[in-house]
Protein backbone atom coordinates (compact mmCIF):
# COMPACT_ATOMS: atom_id res chain seq x y z
CA UNK A 1 0.00 0.00 0.00
CA UNK A 2 1.28 3.20 -0.96
CA UNK A 3 2.36 5.61 2.01
CA UNK A 4 1.49 9.15 1.79
CA UNK A 5 4.55 11.33 1.51
CA UNK A 6 4.98 14.93 2.95
CA UNK A 7 5.16 17.97 -0.22
CA UNK A 8 8.76 18.25 -1.53
CA UNK A 9 8.09 22.08 -1.60
CA UNK A 10 6.92 22.12 1.58
CA UNK A 11 10.29 20.12 2.65
CA UNK A 12 12.20 22.64 0.37
CA UNK A 13 10.89 25.18 2.25
CA UNK A 14 11.80 23.71 6.01
CA UNK A 15 15.06 23.31 4.79
CA UNK A 16 15.66 26.75 3.56
CA UNK A 17 14.03 28.48 6.87
CA UNK A 18 16.43 26.00 9.07
CA UNK A 19 19.78 27.01 7.19
CA UNK A 20 18.54 30.88 7.30
CA UNK A 21 16.75 31.36 10.14
CA UNK A 22 14.45 33.29 9.19
CA UNK A 23 11.28 32.95 7.15
CA UNK A 24 11.52 36.00 5.12
CA UNK A 25 15.20 35.24 4.15
CA UNK A 26 14.23 31.54 3.13
CA UNK A 27 10.78 33.43 1.17
CA UNK A 28 13.48 35.75 -0.92
CA UNK A 29 15.68 32.49 -1.97
CA UNK A 30 12.67 30.46 -3.29
CA UNK A 31 10.82 33.22 -4.59
CA UNK A 32 7.78 33.20 -3.44
CA UNK A 33 5.90 35.54 -0.80
CA UNK A 34 6.24 35.28 3.09
CA UNK A 35 2.30 33.66 3.44
CA UNK A 36 2.71 31.46 0.98
CA UNK A 37 6.03 30.48 2.81
CA UNK A 38 4.17 30.29 6.05
CA UNK A 39 1.59 28.13 4.34
CA UNK A 40 3.88 25.45 3.39
CA UNK A 41 5.16 25.60 6.91
CA UNK A 42 2.13 25.61 8.55
CA UNK A 43 1.42 22.38 6.14
CA UNK A 44 4.49 20.29 6.70
CA UNK A 45 4.03 20.74 10.60
CA UNK A 46 0.40 19.71 10.18
CA UNK A 47 1.47 16.54 8.05
CA UNK A 48 4.12 15.86 11.08
CA UNK A 49 2.28 16.69 13.62
CA UNK A 50 4.67 18.53 15.49
CA UNK A 51 6.12 22.22 16.03
CA UNK A 52 9.01 22.64 13.47
CA UNK A 53 10.20 26.19 14.73
CA UNK A 54 10.42 28.04 17.68
CA UNK A 55 9.71 32.16 16.44
CA UNK A 56 10.77 34.86 18.02
CA UNK A 57 10.10 38.11 16.74
CA UNK A 58 11.43 37.55 13.00
CA UNK A 59 14.10 34.96 14.20
CA UNK A 60 13.10 31.47 13.94
CA UNK A 61 14.66 28.61 15.83
CA UNK A 62 14.29 24.66 15.00
CA UNK A 63 12.28 22.53 17.69
CA UNK A 64 14.12 19.56 19.34
CA UNK A 65 12.23 17.32 16.54
CA UNK A 66 12.88 20.23 14.05
CA UNK A 67 16.21 18.98 14.49
CA UNK A 68 15.80 15.38 14.28
CA UNK A 69 13.85 15.85 11.45
CA UNK A 70 16.16 18.36 9.29
CA UNK A 71 19.16 15.54 9.18
CA UNK A 72 16.14 13.57 7.15
CA UNK A 73 14.95 15.98 4.71
CA UNK A 74 18.20 17.16 4.02
CA UNK A 75 19.63 13.43 3.06
CA UNK A 76 16.08 13.27 1.01
CA UNK A 77 16.23 16.14 -0.88
CA UNK A 78 20.31 15.69 -1.09
CA UNK A 79 19.19 12.27 -3.06
CA UNK A 80 16.79 13.54 -5.39
CA UNK A 81 19.00 16.91 -6.32
CA UNK A 82 22.39 14.31 -6.75
CA UNK A 83 20.54 11.50 -8.76
CA UNK A 84 22.22 11.40 -12.03
CA UNK A 85 19.11 12.56 -14.98
CA UNK A 86 21.20 12.60 -18.50
CA UNK A 87 18.12 13.75 -20.51
CA UNK A 88 17.38 16.51 -18.68
CA UNK A 89 18.61 20.24 -20.15
CA UNK A 90 21.81 21.18 -19.42
CA UNK A 91 20.15 24.94 -18.72
CA UNK A 92 17.26 25.80 -16.95
CA UNK A 93 15.00 27.56 -19.29
CA UNK A 94 13.85 30.62 -18.10
CA UNK A 95 10.54 31.25 -17.29
CA UNK A 96 7.98 34.00 -15.93
CA UNK A 97 4.72 33.27 -14.49
CA UNK A 98 1.88 35.87 -15.33
CA UNK A 99 -1.58 35.94 -13.72
CA UNK A 100 -4.28 38.32 -15.64
CA UNK A 101 -7.88 38.76 -15.20
CA UNK A 102 -9.55 37.35 -18.25
CA UNK A 103 -10.79 40.54 -20.20
CA UNK A 104 -7.51 41.78 -19.99
CA UNK A 105 -6.13 38.60 -21.12
CA UNK A 106 -8.26 38.30 -24.53
CA UNK A 107 -8.53 42.00 -25.46
CA UNK A 108 -4.75 43.22 -24.51
CA UNK A 109 -2.42 40.75 -23.14
CA UNK A 110 -2.47 37.94 -25.63
CA UNK A 111 -3.12 40.30 -28.91
CA UNK A 112 0.92 42.06 -27.93
CA UNK A 113 2.00 39.20 -26.58
CA UNK A 114 3.92 38.00 -30.00
CA UNK A 115 5.94 41.01 -29.31
CA UNK A 116 7.43 40.18 -26.29
CA UNK A 117 8.45 36.43 -27.70
CA UNK A 118 9.91 37.69 -30.59
CA UNK A 119 12.00 39.98 -28.58
CA UNK A 120 13.08 37.26 -26.01
CA UNK A 121 12.50 34.16 -27.28
CA UNK A 122 14.57 31.98 -24.43
CA UNK A 123 11.80 33.02 -22.09
CA UNK A 124 9.13 30.55 -21.23
CA UNK A 125 6.04 32.55 -20.50
CA UNK A 126 3.71 30.46 -18.75
CA UNK A 127 -0.65 32.47 -18.12
CA UNK A 128 -2.82 32.34 -15.32
CA UNK A 129 -5.71 33.61 -15.11
CA UNK A 130 -7.00 35.48 -12.06
CA UNK A 131 -10.62 37.02 -10.77
CA UNK A 132 -10.76 40.76 -10.60
CA UNK A 133 -11.69 41.74 -6.78
CA UNK A 134 -11.57 38.52 -5.16
CA UNK A 135 -7.85 37.29 -5.82
CA UNK A 136 -5.88 39.46 -3.43
CA UNK A 137 -2.61 37.51 -2.81
CA UNK A 138 0.24 36.77 -5.28
CA UNK A 139 0.53 33.11 -4.53
CA UNK A 140 3.71 31.60 -6.63
CA UNK A 141 3.32 33.98 -9.69
CA UNK A 142 5.99 36.38 -10.15
CA UNK A 143 3.76 39.33 -12.10
CA UNK A 144 0.45 40.05 -11.68
CA UNK A 145 -2.86 41.89 -13.56
CA UNK A 146 -5.63 43.17 -10.89
CA UNK A 147 -8.05 45.23 -11.67
CA UNK A 148 -9.22 47.50 -8.39
CA UNK A 149 -8.56 50.44 -6.92
CA UNK A 150 -5.28 49.63 -6.82
CA UNK A 151 -4.40 49.60 -2.56
CA UNK A 152 -2.42 46.72 -2.29
CA UNK A 153 -0.23 46.97 0.85
CA UNK A 154 3.38 45.34 0.97
CA UNK A 155 3.65 44.72 -2.71
CA UNK A 156 4.92 46.86 -5.47
CA UNK A 157 1.97 48.48 -7.41
CA UNK A 158 2.12 50.43 -10.68
CA UNK A 159 -1.21 51.63 -12.67
CA UNK A 160 -0.98 50.14 -16.08
CA UNK A 161 -3.06 52.80 -17.71
CA UNK A 162 -5.74 55.05 -17.30
CA UNK A 163 -9.23 54.16 -19.46
CA UNK A 164 -11.91 56.40 -19.38
CA UNK A 165 -15.71 54.43 -18.64
CA UNK A 166 -18.80 55.07 -20.99
CA UNK A 167 -22.19 53.52 -21.80
CA UNK A 168 -23.20 51.36 -24.65
CA UNK A 169 -25.94 49.64 -26.12
CA UNK A 170 -27.53 47.11 -28.59
CA UNK A 171 -28.83 49.20 -31.81
CA UNK A 172 -31.42 46.37 -31.37
CA UNK A 173 -32.05 47.38 -28.15
CA UNK A 174 -32.16 50.65 -28.64
CA UNK A 175 -35.07 49.72 -30.96
CA UNK A 176 -37.05 48.05 -28.16
CA UNK A 177 -37.22 50.73 -26.37
CA UNK A 178 -36.83 54.22 -28.06
CA UNK A 179 -33.76 56.67 -28.65
CA UNK A 180 -31.95 57.44 -25.48
CA UNK A 181 -30.87 61.13 -25.93
CA UNK A 182 -29.59 62.19 -22.86
CA UNK A 183 -28.13 60.35 -19.57
CA UNK A 184 -32.06 60.70 -18.18
CA UNK A 185 -33.32 58.34 -20.65
CA UNK A 186 -31.74 55.63 -19.20
CA UNK A 187 -34.58 55.61 -16.93
CA UNK A 188 -36.09 53.62 -19.40
CA UNK A 189 -33.87 51.15 -20.14
CA UNK A 190 -32.26 48.05 -18.48
CA UNK A 191 -29.10 49.06 -16.64
CA UNK A 192 -26.64 45.88 -16.65
CA UNK A 193 -24.56 45.78 -13.40
CA UNK A 194 -20.64 44.60 -12.41
CA UNK A 195 -19.33 45.40 -9.22
CA UNK A 196 -16.19 46.19 -11.84
CA UNK A 197 -17.73 48.82 -13.19
CA UNK A 198 -20.39 50.70 -10.92
CA UNK A 199 -22.64 53.38 -12.08
CA UNK A 200 -22.54 55.55 -9.42
CA UNK A 201 -19.46 56.90 -10.32
CA UNK A 202 -20.72 57.72 -14.24
CA UNK A 203 -24.31 58.92 -12.47
CA UNK A 204 -22.43 61.83 -10.89
CA UNK A 205 -20.71 62.70 -13.49
CA UNK A 206 -23.60 62.80 -15.81
CA UNK A 207 -25.55 64.96 -13.21
CA UNK A 208 -27.58 62.41 -12.36
CA UNK A 209 -28.66 62.02 -8.70
CA UNK A 210 -29.47 58.12 -8.49
CA UNK A 211 -28.31 55.00 -6.55
CA UNK A 212 -26.72 52.12 -7.57
CA UNK A 213 -28.85 49.88 -9.24
CA UNK A 214 -29.76 46.61 -6.87
CA UNK A 215 -31.64 44.46 -9.27
CA UNK A 216 -31.47 43.17 -13.01
CA UNK A 217 -28.44 41.40 -14.71
CA UNK A 218 -25.58 40.86 -12.74
CA UNK A 219 -21.85 40.05 -14.23
CA UNK A 220 -18.78 40.59 -12.66
CA UNK A 221 -16.34 39.74 -16.16
CA UNK A 222 -16.21 42.63 -18.16
CA UNK A 223 -15.87 40.24 -21.52
CA UNK A 224 -19.10 38.46 -20.73
CA UNK A 225 -20.82 42.01 -20.21
CA UNK A 226 -20.10 43.35 -23.18
CA UNK A 227 -21.53 39.78 -24.70
CA UNK A 228 -24.49 40.53 -22.62
CA UNK A 229 -24.83 44.40 -24.12
CA UNK A 230 -24.65 42.64 -27.55
CA UNK A 231 -26.98 40.17 -27.35
CA UNK A 232 -29.84 43.00 -25.92
CA UNK A 233 -29.84 43.10 -22.43
CA UNK A 234 -29.67 46.60 -21.47
CA UNK A 235 -27.06 49.20 -20.97
CA UNK A 236 -23.72 48.60 -19.28
CA UNK A 237 -20.53 50.84 -18.71
CA UNK A 238 -17.30 49.71 -20.68
CA UNK A 239 -13.67 50.86 -22.04
CA UNK A 240 -12.61 51.71 -25.45
CA UNK A 241 -10.13 49.33 -25.86
CA UNK A 242 -12.55 46.38 -25.13
CA UNK A 243 -15.32 47.50 -26.91
CA UNK A 244 -13.91 49.05 -30.17
CA UNK A 245 -14.40 46.29 -32.21
CA UNK A 246 -17.80 45.93 -31.22
CA UNK A 247 -18.12 49.40 -32.24
CA UNK A 248 -16.30 49.71 -35.15
CA UNK A 249 -18.60 46.04 -36.25
CA UNK A 250 -21.83 48.14 -35.36
CA UNK A 251 -22.66 45.66 -32.64
CA UNK A 252 -23.34 48.07 -29.94
CA UNK A 253 -22.92 52.19 -30.26
CA UNK A 254 -21.54 54.59 -27.29
CA UNK A 255 -23.88 56.84 -26.11
CA UNK A 256 -24.34 60.10 -25.07
CA UNK A 257 -20.60 60.44 -25.75
CA UNK A 258 -20.12 61.21 -21.87
CA UNK A 259 -17.17 59.83 -20.58
CA UNK A 260 -15.82 59.43 -17.21
CA UNK A 261 -11.96 59.83 -16.78
CA UNK A 262 -11.18 59.16 -13.64
CA UNK A 263 -13.16 55.66 -12.76
CA UNK A 264 -12.94 53.57 -9.49
CA UNK A 265 -11.00 50.85 -11.13
CA UNK A 266 -8.26 50.45 -13.12
CA UNK A 267 -5.54 48.09 -14.18
CA UNK A 268 -2.28 47.61 -12.13
CA UNK A 269 0.95 45.98 -12.24
CA UNK A 270 1.75 44.03 -8.85
CA UNK A 271 4.91 42.01 -7.68
CA UNK A 272 7.12 41.56 -5.03
CA UNK A 273 10.19 43.74 -5.24
CA UNK A 274 12.45 40.62 -4.98
CA UNK A 275 11.72 39.28 -8.70
CA UNK A 276 12.90 42.24 -10.28
CA UNK A 277 16.32 41.29 -9.11
CA UNK A 278 15.66 37.62 -12.37
CA UNK A 279 16.59 39.59 -15.40
CA UNK A 280 13.61 37.52 -17.35
CA UNK A 281 11.26 39.26 -15.28
CA UNK A 282 12.28 42.49 -15.10
CA UNK A 283 12.49 42.27 -19.11
CA UNK A 284 8.62 41.19 -18.54
CA UNK A 285 7.54 44.28 -16.34
CA UNK A 286 9.71 46.95 -18.23
CA UNK A 287 8.11 45.75 -21.77
CA UNK A 288 4.39 45.17 -20.02
CA UNK A 289 4.76 49.19 -18.81
CA UNK A 290 5.65 50.04 -21.54
CA UNK A 291 3.39 48.20 -24.03
CA UNK A 292 0.08 48.88 -22.07
CA UNK A 293 0.65 52.56 -21.35
CA UNK A 294 -1.63 55.09 -22.19
CA UNK A 295 -0.06 56.28 -24.99
CA UNK A 296 1.11 52.76 -26.77
CA UNK A 297 -2.60 51.65 -26.60
CA UNK A 298 -3.71 54.44 -28.34
CA UNK A 299 -1.23 53.58 -31.42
Amino acid sequence: MASRLPPVHALSAFEAAARHGSFAVAAEELCITPSAFSHRIRLLEDFVGERLFLRDGRSVSLTEFGRRYLDVVRGALSSLADFPLPHRYASTQLKVKVTVPPTFARYLFLPHLHEFMALHPEISIETYLSVPLYDMSLSETDIEVRFGAGKYPDIVTEKLFREPVFPVASPAYLEQIGKLNVPADLQKAQLLRSALEPWQPWFEMAGLDWQEPSTGLRIDDLGLLLEAVKHGYGVALTRQHFAADMIASGEIVSLFDLQLTTPQHAYYLVYDRHVRERPEVALMLDWMMERFSTQRLSL
